[in-house]
């Protein structure tokens, strides 16, 4: 097998997650006494600015919103909406997308690393991850870059860079399985090859560089439909699928 490592983001792309993110920001705006909401159309926006620190300076400067806030006090807003967002989370307000648990389950079976490459904090992910797969839900994974850990965010390679040095692998060695623009020309500037799957906010263009985009990533009673690109064959991406496709 030539594949030797599976790398996933996490928003959109585990779970369906930036829909609870933006309710979030709105509840935390509303504590803080501002006057700002964030709807679909405008989150969607904003989403092209990865880091949610950096999406409220984004706000903060292309749409005038007052007060102008120095960046302690985005600190402050970010940190208050991360725990509203891991406090719904923890409660069970969102789930993994179709197909995940079953490709992770397999990839754990015949010893194949999986690793995480995203943007949102760390404790987002913690907290999805317990949720999810229980108290070693960290444990399955072979490494977890997430939030701050580079200096640069997607669409810069940094965070995979980073994912590739800690598992000891080339870009060829490896797949990246994302949901954005963003996160595909990341993962390409790694040299990285990727298969998206849709997501509300993921958008349905520029994926051209793709595998293949897929809806989800498909179950036997669900099976994905391709959208774009290579077919997947009985509409489930699986670990022989994944190595076959390039």
């Amino acid at each position: 097998m030539s594949l030797r490592a599976l790398i996933f983001d996490v928003d959109g792309t585990l779970a369906e997650t930036e829909e609870l993110h933006r309710t979030s920001f709105n509840e935390a705006f509303a504590q803080a006494g501002l006057s700002w909401t964030w709807d679909r159309p405008l989150y969607g926006e904003l989403l092209e600015v990865t880091g949610g620190k950096e999406r409220i300076t984004s706000f903060i400067e292309r749409h005038g919103a007052t007060p102008a806030l120095d960046q302690q006090a985005i600190a402050r807003l970010h940190q208050n909406k991360t725990s509203l967002y891991t406090g719904a989370v923890a409660r069970g307000a969102v789930s993994l997308r179709p197909g995940v648990r079953r490709l992770l389950t397999e990839a754990r079976q015949i010893g194949l690393p999986v690793a995480i490459a995203t943007t949102t904090s760390r404790e987002s992910v913690n907290a999805l991850l317990h949720a999810s797969f229980g108290p070693d839900g960290l444990d399955q994974f072979a490494f977890i870059a997430a939030g701050d850990s580079v200096p640069r965010k997607k669409p810069a390679p940094d965070i995979y860079d980073l994912v590739l040095q800690r598992l000891g692998l080339a870009g060829r060695d490896v797949i990246a399985i994302e949901d954005t623009p963003n996160g595909l020309r990341a993962a390409r500037g790694a040299g990285i090859d990727v298969i998206i799957t849709r997501s509300l906010f993921g958008g349905e263009v520029g994926f051209e560089e793709a595998l293949t985009v897929l809806d989800h990533l498909g179950d036997p009673s669900n099976p994905c439909r391709t959208l774009q690109g290579r077919n997947i064959a009985n509409g489930m991406l699986t670990i022989a699928a994944l190595d076959g496709i390039r």
